[in-house]
């Protein structure tokens, strides 16, 4: 196990458990070096694409995007059809810097959709509901990683994650055999070059309005352009919401929302609780919710982060550990171990080596809470680290209680993400490798690829 850069542990992930030097790099040198397909499991019935559209109001769509934002092509789609993004949905989010493909819907009664640059849109029909985040499996991968300063240390960091992922006993492992890491969330959940998403989420659950909005308009990072940390720190020290937003840069589109609804509101103005919650929910409905699942997210990490300083098995559970089982529905694809988080079970000391039997053959999994409104805890040494993670965050479970899509329930998630993995050296290039691999829905390729590089965790963006 080996410390993790300062900047991942102001995220939660505190460690890297493979010891081997990383091997340095380059990721996203050009948009094709990072490709992502999304493993679907939309169980629904198409209808052709001229069905009534009564019955069947959404019209289907698989996507090919270069250089697209999720949430950037959802915007520039409805802006071109004249409607709400709120009538576009898709499976899943994924990043800009890439070429993905994914299935979306929108609610539309044309049969066409208009040319969007750098996107290529296959129309597959017609259904009755839209896509939704539940109808995504998971994701398969194509990685290459340039300019590798030491591309030879990859195989002794392979050869520590499948040990990881089969316990981490010193048993043989083979080319055949799975790798592990702590299922992080990672870098893109927090904001890779400015990570505020979780702080300004810890704010919305301590319902206190104003920290939330400040934090995220007003935080700053060195890597951002100048202007850009001229307009936050105008806002900052003026708080003339009408002023700032003639400096605000016009790509800043979230925080240049909040400042309008603000500067609408009050004028010149002092806000009260109830403006400062307004400018919030002038964000789309699911950035709203990212806010609450960051600060969610980051008490995650720092439950695994906590874990493995103890030395408590990932792979394996202990007394006292709440672990979930294997999604055996039929949509899901038969070669990805997808956690079903509705299908838990508490581990007492008399089922230990029933469930461990389950954990090695990939269809239980230990987890870690999610903290939201109705999470129960774990019990033994795994529920002293929940607990002394919220007493430190400040949180516990009913702080969730929230208005509109701020509230969460909350879930659990398995804590340890294993897959299987082909690393490689590129042949016209001795200084490149390939990785290619799978990954369930929710869980990050950057996870993985941080226990090779262990760079600057900016290299991972």
């Amino acid at each position: 196990m080996r410390e993790a850069d300062p900047r991942e542990r102001e995220m939660g992930m505190a460690w890297y458990v493979s010891d081997a030097d990383g091997t340095g790099g380059e990721l996203r040198f050009a948009e094709e070096d990072f490709v992502v397909r999304e493993r679907e499991r939309f169980n629904v019935d198409l209808h052709p694409i001229d069905a009534d559209t009564g019955a069947y109001p959404h019209l289907v769509f698989r996507a090919t995007l270069r250089g697209w934002d999720t949430n950037d092509f959802a915007s520039a789609l409805s802006n071109k059809l004249g409607m709400s993004r709120e009538r576009v949905s898709w499976a899943g989010t994924k990043d800009k810097r890439a070429v993905t493909t994914q299935l979306f819907s929108v609610r539309y009664e044309d049969e066409t959709l208009p040319a969007l640059d750098d996107a290529e849109v296959e129309v597959l029909g017609r259904a009755g509901r839209p896509v939704l985040f539940g109808d995504l499996a998971g994701n398969a991968f194509e990685i290459r990683v340039r300019n590798a300063d030491r591309p030879e240390n990859a195989a002794a960091i392979t050869e520590s994650l499948r040990r990881f992922a089969a316990g981490g006993g010193d048993e043989d492992v083979s080319a055949d055999d799975p790798a592990g890491v702590p299922n992080y969330f990672g870098h893109q959940r927090f904001g890779s070059y400015r990570p505020v998403t979780h702080r300004a989420g810890l704010a919305v659950v301590r319902e206190d309005w104003a920290d939330a909005v400040m934090t995220y308009i007003t935080q700053t990072a060195p890597e951002e352009p100048a202007d850009t940390r001229e307009a936050r720190e105008f806002v900052a020290e003026t708080r003339d919401w009408s002023a700032a937003l003639e400096r605000l840069p016009g790509k800043l589109r979230y925080e240049r929302a909040m400042l309008h609804t603000l500067a609408e509101r009050v004028g010149e103005g002092e806000p009260t609780d109830e403006d400062w919650r307004a400018a919030l929910e002038s964000l789309p409905s699911n950035l709203q919710t990212m806010l609450v699942n960051a600060a969610q997210s980051y008490a995650f990490n720092l439950m695994l982060s906590e874990r493995l300083e103890r030395g408590l098995p990932f792979a394996e559970a202990v007394a006292g550990d709440v672990v979930c089982f294997a999604d055996r529905s039929p949509e899901t694809p038969d070669d990805l171990a997808l956690p079903d988080t509705d299908r838990l079970q508490r581990v007492d000391e008399g089922r230990v080596d029933t469930v461990n039997r389950h954990c090695a053959r990939g269809r239980a999994f230990v987890t870690a809470p999610l903290v939201g409104t109705e999470t129960e805890l774990a019990d033994g040494e795994q529920g002293d680290i929940e607990r002394a993670v919220l007493d430190e965050l400040d949180l516990e479970p009913g702080d969730f209680d929230l208005p509109g899509a701020f509230e969460s329930t909350g879930t659990r998630r398995a804590i340890l993400l294993r897959t299987g993995l082909d690393v490689e050296r590129v042949d016209d290039d001795p200084d490149s490798l390939w990785f290619r691999f799978a990954l369930p829905k929710g869980s990050y390729a950057t996870v993985v690829l941080r226990e090779y590089l262990k760079d600057d965790p900016l290299a991972l963006t």
